[in-house]
């Protein structure tokens, strides 16, 4: 039990102590650079998406 505590203890104070948090605005930030990304790589695969169906429907009209 004493080895739970210990981990617990430690735990919190590296969180506390020496963990670097980001400030707000690196955060807003960041979740700009994800939210581009995120729509960015959607649309690839959308495009990617589109092409494939487009490309078998003519095979299928060929078949």
């Amino acid at each position: 039990m004493s080895k739970l505590r210990t981990y617990i203890e430690e735990s919190t104070d590296e969180l506390l102590n020496k963990v670097s948090w980001p400030t707000w605005s690196e955060l807003q930030s960041s979740g700009v650079v994800v939210m581009i990304a995120s729509i960015i790589i959607s649309l690839i695969i959308f495009l990617m998406d589109s092409t494939f169906s487009t490309l078998m429907e003519k095979i299928y009209e060929i078949i």
